[in-house]
């Protein structure tokens, strides 16, 4: 497994931290994409790898191409024209690990298919610090014997793996993780707020908090982010919004109502209109402290 050649494309927070812990384990990463060339040359010489702009030279350089791009705009770039991934990609096999509308996923592993590649959908609920250490919490959707024949590089790169069916499934649970993540940022948001507008001791109540109804893991990762105002970013309020939306999309036209969802993507868009989109997702509490944000 390890003689395989790896690419990436998207050289990112998520993305180069990944190709770093694959390079530390010993794997070829062979080839680094990004949209920004500066960031694809600065990784790929940190790994003795080969940075290019012509997605098909990608495909051409590497065994397993992983992709982390951003949006379903950026999928239909690497996967759709004269200049894509899909260009010589018969018996390659394109992981990918972006958060994007399930349709987008199915779109990419049918014209994959179309050309004699495979593809496996991976989405990751985790962190940047947990794509470094290859402890990854990964969701895995596509064809099982896919799966099944790449889950010790699966493995190399996560501590939690897991099978979910059909290709589109990856990127509807993670949606779903993520919305209900999201939702449960916007109330601590809203708990601790108000706690601190009625005058209660912020440590008193996060302990109180923690050994009642109201914990979370989001008690755990963005309280004390909130208090101190340290929004640097692990995931942003941008990519909240985004994910909140996909979310909400799936929900509309399943014909569920989800009201809470709804409102938590309304604060996320409100930060990014406040020019705050780049701040971690903590920073929904810059809307909820009295005299942080004016309306």
């Amino acid at each position: 497994m390890k003689k395989l050649k790896i690419g990436f494309v998207g050289a990112g927070r998520m993305g180069s931290n990944m190709a770093r812990r694959l390079h530390d384990l010993g794997y070829d990463v062979a080839v680094i994409h990004d949209h920004h060339l500066p960031v694809a040359e600065a990784i790929a010489r940190e790994l003795d790898a080969k940075a290019v702009e012509p997605l098909a030279d990608v495909t051409a350089a590497a065994d397993v191409i992983f992709t982390v791009v951003t949006d379903d705009k950026a999928m239909d770039e690497i996967f759709y024209g004269e200049d894509s991934l899909l260009v010589g990609a018969e018996g390659k096999l394109f992981i990918n690990c972006a958060t994007v509308s399930p349709e987008s996923h199915e779109k990419a592993a049918a014209a994959a298919e179309k050309v004699g590649a495979k593809t496996l959908a991976a989405s990751m609920a985790s962190s940047i610090t947990q794509a470094r250490e290859g402890t990854l919490y990964l969701m895995v959707g596509g064809d099982e014997v896919v799966f099944s024949e790449n889950e010790a590089l699966l493995k190399d790169i996560s501590a939690s793996l897991k099978f979910v069916g059909p290709v589109g499934n990856a990127a509807k649970i993670k949606a779903l993780v993520n919305m209900v993540m999201n939702i449960n940022t916007a109330g601590l948001a809203e708990g601790l707020g108000l706690g601190d507008a009625l005058g209660i001791d912020l440590d008193l109540l996060r302990e109180v908090f923690s050994q009642t109804g109201a914990n979370s893991r989001v008690l755990e990762t963005d309280a004390d982010d909130m208090v101190t105002r340290d929004h640097d970013c692990f995931f942003s309020a941008a990519h909240a919004a985004k994910d909140s939306g996909i979310a909400n999309a799936l929900a509309k036209a399943a014909g569920v109502k989800v009201p809470l969802s709804a409102a938590t993507e309304s604060q996320y868009r409100k930060l990014i209109g406040l020019d705050r989109g780049g701040l971690d997702k903590s920073a929904v509490s810059e809307l909820t402290f009295k005299g942080r944000t004016e309306d």
